[in-house]
């Protein structure tokens, strides 16, 4: 690089000396992970195995599989793993639609100019965050001991719409859903407040000078925006849901972490079924995060010019810059050599 004819610049290249480190630390980390996940050790039942080697025959104590994937992998597809795998998606799709339903409600109501239905929610939401998911699960399933009929009409003057024997209608299964349901509509109704009042004013003020009503402008103008601060945290909710039924089990629902509970109980594979457990629950959640970038992708093309890449598109622009590098550098290999 010359600099008014008088000489060159040699440009030095900044130095990451903590990148560095840091990615150092990172694959001695990532080494040891796969180490141990791969590793074997020596039997503890004293069992031992023979060879024969040049003649002469050897023993050594039995080894096997650290984290015993040899008995996770004839469990992980068994019919009551899949089975409790199949409850536990039914069990949060059901708990988050009553949860989104009844909490758009209540966010509405909190929002509302009258002071009884704000009061209302806030109660609700108040109620339900101040206490424990598994108490309210525990209540929910012994919910006949209070309630033998679940009477809905106009109080102290004995006009009744429905009625529901609690016994016959509270299973296990929807005791858990509902428990679930309802916990979920508090945290949900002030995902969706935050996001109604992130939405500016003068969308609302638009609106209404276009002649829109209240509820269009809701459902037309605010929800659409509202979604982008929405969707992130809801993503979230949805996969604490997943690992929130869990909690289930106590209440007798055999949902994956009870259907392999329940397999360890009786042959005392403890570590290997909470592995399986493990795997499936992961496995879930990297698809809901892969559908919840989507959707958060999808609402912010209203925001962003350019939509975010997708990982595959990230992909692909990493290997075209690596590939480029190389090229820079063979050329400039040929471009000085003599």
């Amino acid at each position: 690089m010359a600099m008014d004819g008088d000489g060159t610049v040699k440009v030095v290249p900044v130095r990451h000396y903590s990148r560095w480190a840091g990615v150092a630390c990172a694959l001695i980390f990532i080494a040891m992970l796969v180490h141990t996940l791969l590793s074997r050790v020596p039997d503890t039942t004293g069992q031992m195995v023979c060879h024969v080697v040049n003649g002469a025959r050897k023993c050594q104590p039995a080894e096997h599989w650290r984290f015993y994937w040899n008995v996770v992998g004839q469990y992980f597809t068994t019919s009551e793993v899949l089975h409790g795998l199949l409850l536990t998606l039914e069990l949060t799709a059901l708990a988050m639609i009553i949860g989104i339903v009844l909490g758009l409600v209540l966010a509405v109501m909190r929002l509302s100019h009258s002071r009884l239905l704000s009061s209302t929610a806030w109660s609700y939401t108040w109620f339900f965050r101040g206490t424990p998911v598994l108490v309210q699960l525990t209540f929910w399933y012994f919910i006949h001991a209070l309630y033998s009929n679940l009477t809905i009409g106009l109080p102290f003057v004995n006009v009744t719409f429905v009625t529901i024997n609690t016994n016959s209608i509270f299973t296990n299964f929807i005791a858990a859903m509902v428990a679930l349901g309802t916990n979920e509509a508090a945290y949900f109704s002030e995902i969706a407040r935050s996001g109604l009042i992130a939405v500016d004013e003068g969308q609302t003020e638009a609106a209404s000078s276009l002649g829109m009503t209240r509820g269009q402008t809701l459902r037309l103008v605010v929800l659409p925006q509202a979604m982008r601060v929405i969707l992130p945290p809801t993503g979230n909710e949805v996969i604490s849901m997943l690992k929130t039924s869990s909690l289930a089990m106590t209440i007798s629902v055999v949902e994956l972490f009870g259907a392999t509970s329940n397999i360890s109980a009786g042959n005392y594979e403890i570590m290997p079924l909470l592995i399986v457990a493990s795997l499936w629950y992961l496995i879930v959640t990297t698809v809901l995060s892969i559908g919840q970038y989507y959707l958060e992708r999808h609402y912010a093309k209203g925001a962003l010019r350019t939509p975010p890449p997708t990982p595959i598109q990230r992909i692909r622009s990493d290997v075209r810059g690596i590939l480029s590098k190389f090229r820079t550098k063979r050329g400039v290999q040929v471009a000085v050599a003599p």
